[in-house]
């Protein structure tokens, strides 16, 4: 490309941004799946069909109950959608989409400046700024970004990231050339804020800067005085965050044993954290469908350095790339840049808070670090005398036409939930998820006219995927629920599923059998009360419950169940658990009071007194 003026390069970055979008319109037609059922369908909160006072819409913003609340913009934006079309899934998935456009734009917008503060050249700047933008938007590893519906938590909140990062460097490179830079400080903030308000990890944002003052920018300032300001601001703010990440994260998250729900340790978890790193290096720079399998809930848990043997040499890689990026951080600070900010887009995600071990979405921001990396090699072999024009072009388009191609697939395999739960499975076997979304998508076909055979189909799935995965709870359920729906249920499928729950560790997903099996139950679907009982029994003694949950399951069994008496000991958990005041509680008191049971009353009071004291 000849030198690009500014306006040149702006309706080029919108040109790459609208083309980069297309590739994903084949993954339109698919449905919503998954995490998309509680948080969007089963969410009424969102569901505005009509707007009446601003109470509507903070109730919609807030009602990410799996994060206590938080998430309220990228909530909202559901919540319009929801108003403006209604649970139509094409209708988010296009505003997905829109959003992964104006990222596209944006990051270009990015990197032109933050190169033309490393000294690049006009041309070369806005060159590598539009390339590695359209290769960001076009990597098939943002196929699941983009058309996960729920995953706008993820791009919303890259959005307004990358929107606060380029406020920063054009705000420093005001500061650099000694111009007035308030606006832009204003608008970082700003971004900033909108970013957190759609999801947490947009709290790196700081850690994203410093990055960028340790390689790029090198806290230069034309006013000395501001140089050392900013040397001593972000001195402080690294020692800070030492301090809470040391004396408040790490106490707070750390099990030397297994977490709550998992079957891996703090330990353990680091040292597999490892492992899936340079597995999303390897998806990165060898961007092959099959080996994005969607589903990773059977990654190996590394329980050392030799086991599995790949362990050590994948953290002693992360080693040589952290220190290789340190000892280039003058010399060549974009490659720099990319390395530190790939590993701290992860540092959150990677770290020790009990989060599952590995999902692609947590690359959306990480990738732009990953090709800003190898983008400055390849750049300087580009511009350098090693290869001819002609040469270099068909390389670019060769590359351009490879990503492409693996993303148009990926869409189009995303275009259709059947499609994409069997070719899932296919790259995935030992995924308990991959089993289990294709048995799920089988039973939700069998509803429609003319799909009857679709739940033998989700029966046979089930059953073959519980004989290859002997440890899984959840195929047992989902066997005995799709018999129980075709009047086929036999005692001895009861008895299989209840084994399996009683190997089981009591992971997030084993725990959600309790709530489908009361939703069933409750709906009178099953006709052996015994197993019913039985499962309740097993998960509430291997997992502890929130109040909430305890007088769910206590409700159940004295009002649904034969063995009424089986309910005080979940309502006296509640009760110890529940804080002062609790007004759930006192409701359910009231209510044992009306049923009669005065002397539970008198017990559960007893035990308020012995568990809060004076605090009543």
């Amino acid at each position: 490309m000849k030198y690009l003026n500014c306006r040149s390069f702006y309706w080029l970055a919108v040109a790459i941004a609208l083309l980069a979008t297309l590739l994903f319109l084949p993954g339109l037609s698919g449905s919503f799946l998954l995490d998309d059922w509680p948080n969007i369908l089963q969410n009424t909160a969102l569901h505005l069909y009509e707007i009446n006072t601003l109470d509507d819409l903070l109730y919609a913003a807030y009602s990410f109950e799996p994060g206590g609340s938080s998430r309220p913009l990228a909530m909202l934006s559901f919540a319009l959608d929801f108003r403006r079309a209604g649970l139509d899934p094409f209708a988010f998935k296009l505003t997905n989409l829109i959003i992964h456009g104006l990222s596209c734009l944006v990051l270009a917008l990015f990197l032109r400046q933050l190169l033309l503060l490393a000294s690049w050249s006009h041309k070369r700047a806005a060159n590598a700024a539009l390339l590695l933008s359209l290769l960001w938007a076009i990597h098939p590893l943002q196929v699941s970004s983009v058309l996960y519906i729920v995953q706008r938590m993820q791009t919303l909140s890259v959005l307004f990231v990358l929107l606060a990062l380029w406020a920063y460097v054009r705000m420093r490179a005001l500061q650099i050339e000694g111009a007035r830079s308030q606006l832009y400080a204003v608008l970082a903030l700003l971004f900033a804020v909108l970013a957190f308000a759609s999801k947490e990890d947009a709290a790196l944002i700081p850690l994203y800067c410093l990055v960028m003052e340790l390689t790029v920018l090198q806290f230069r300032a034309a006013q000395p005085n501001l140089a050392k300001w900013l040397r001593w601001a972000f001195g402080v703010l690294a020692l800070l965050g030492g301090v809470v990440y040391f004396f408040v994260v790490v106490p707070h998250y750390w099990h030397w044993g297994a977490y709550p729900g998992r079957d891996f340790s703090s330990v353990e978890r680091l040292l597999t954290q490892g492992r899936v790193l340079v597995m999303y290096l390897g998806q990165i720079f060898l961007p092959m469908p099959s080996s994005m399998t969607f589903f990773y809930d059977h990654i190996p848990v590394s329980r050392s350095l030799w086991q599995p043997w790949t362990t050590l040499p994948a953290i002693t890689l992360i080693v040589v790339l952290l220190a290789w990026a340190w000892r280039w951080r003058c010399a060549h600070p974009v490659f720099s840049f990319g390395v530190l900010l790939f590993f701290a887009g992860h540092f959150m995600t990677s770290n020790v808070i009990n989060l599952e071990l590995a999902y692609e979405h947590r690359n959306h921001l990480p990738l732009v670090g990953a090709l800003l990396a190898l983008g400055d090699v390849v750049f300087a072999l580009l511009y350098g005398r090693v290869f001819a024009n002609g040469v270099k072009t068909v390389c670019v388009i060769s590359l351009i036409a490879m990503v492409s191609a693996a993303t148009l697939f990926r869409a189009y395999i995303w275009g259709d939930n059947l499609r994409l739960a069997e070719y899932s499975l296919a790259m995935a076997r030992d995924s308990v998820r991959a089993w289990a979304t294709l048995c799920t998508t089988h039973f939700e076909l069998s509803g429609k006219k003319g799909q009857e055979h679709h739940l033998d189909l989700a029966i046979e799935t089930c059953q073959e995927g519980a004989e290859h995965l002997p440890q899984s709870a959840i195929l047992m359920n989902n066997v005995v629920i799709y018999k129980t729906k075709k009047g086929s249920v036999t005692d001895e499928d009861w008895q299989l599923f209840l084994e399996r729950l009683k190997g089981s560790v009591m992971s997030v997903q084993n725990k959600g059998i309790l709530w489908v099996t009361l939703d069933n139950a409750e709906r009178h679907m099953y006709n052996n009360e015994r197993a019913v009982l039985k499962t309740i029994d097993i998960i509430t003694s291997k997992t502890t419950l929130r109040p909430e949950e305890y007088l769910r399951v206590g409700a159940y069994l004295f009002n649904d169940t034969h063995e009424p008496i089986k309910a005080f000991d979940h309502l006296k958990r509640a009760v110890e658990l529940a804080p002062v005041g609790d007004p759930a509680i006192q409701k359910m008191l009231n209510e044992l009071a009306i049923a009669g049971r005065q002397d539970w009353v008198a017990r559960l009071k007893e035990v308020q007194v012995k568990t809060h004291g004076e605090a009543l």
